[in-house]
């Protein structure tokens, strides 16, 4: 019982922390954090330069950023302005599976997703990161739920090997994709694989209009390899600043601190200029980090 009530007072506490007032918070905080946890931000640039954007987001105070893959990106461009600003990449996010979903009943559409996802592999090897995001399936009036479950299942099984051997792992998110709809669910998809190659890419943002961010985090525990944040609230749902909507981010980081969780928390935001993104480091500190 003691040991309860002792998380319980450290979980209290590191929600009170988050929830002091936005004038403390100054970009610069980034640099001397709290937590464990480290900031990065979704890239949507799929063709170059590279160079300016990664120079923009370094002085904004973020420490890394996720990449989408397959893109028209020249390698050694990537390298040299990831070298040259310190930004870690440290994984990319998938750009073809919701067009060539591991589910659809066309074996040819398969066939392109699955091959996107082996250049993801050697990309996200190549820039030193260490996950692919990968939303699994697509439920809809051609596809099930059972079948987007066993088909993704098989074919993700097939990639394992592949991302054993570039020594990554595939991170599995939940979108709104009509699949993987609760917790345990998504939980279990996961567990089913009995591989560590295999885990959860959660993002906070997506689970909000139908459940709570915090609970999701507590059942899916160690499985967690990354988080991604963005705000949500009704009517214009991702559409608000972080901080300004639904989401109550210090039981989303008590939640955090009690599973351990030590890895990047990336903001999929819209890309601005440097002071739109110097706000962005400063609520993520507010909210998560100081």
């Amino acid at each position: 019982m003691k040991d309860v009530d002792r998380r319980g007072f450290l979980a209290a506490a590191a929600g009170a922390a988050a929830g002091a007032a936005w004038g403390a918070t100054t970009a610069s905080a980034a640099f001397a954090p709290k937590t464990p946890w480290k900031r990065a931000f979704m890239l949507g640039q799929t063709k170059g330069p590279i160079l300016p954007t990664f120079k923009l987001l370094k002085e904004a105070g973020f420490e890394g950023v996720e990449l989408i893959s397959p893109n028209e990106l020249d390698l050694k461009e990537v390298l040299a302005a990831r070298d040259e600003t310190g930004l870690v990449i440290h994984g990319v996010s998938g750009g073809r599976h919701w067009q060539e979903p591991l589910s659809d009943p066309d074996p040819a559409v398969v066939e392109r997703g699955v091959a996107a996802i082996k250049q993801e592999f050697l990309d996200v090897k190549a820039y030193g990161g260490t996950t692919v995001l990968v939303v699994p399936a697509v439920v809809n009036k051609k596809v099930s739920y059972r079948q987007a479950w066993e088909r993704s299942q098989a074919h993700i099984r097939k990639l394992i090997p592949f991302a054993e051997q570039a020594g990554v792992k595939i991170a599995v998110e939940e979108v709104w994709n009509k699949f993987l709809l609760s917790p345990i669910e998504f939980a279990r998809y996961i567990d089913e694989f009995e591989s560590p190659a295999v885990g959860a890419y959660f993002d906070v943002g997506n689970v909000v209009e139908f459940a709570y961010p915090q609970e999701w985090i507590r059942e899916l525990g160690k499985r967690i390899l990354k988080i991604h944040i963005k705000e949500y609230a009704k009517p214009k749902r991702f559409d608000y600043p972080l901080g300004e909507g639904e989401i109550d981010w210090p039981a989303v980081r008590s939640a955090l601190t009690e599973i351990g969780y030590d890895g990047w928390i990336t903001a999929e935001v819209g890309l601005g200029d440097l002071d739109r993104m110097k706000d962005v480091v400063a609520r993520m500190n507010k909210l998560l980090f100081d």
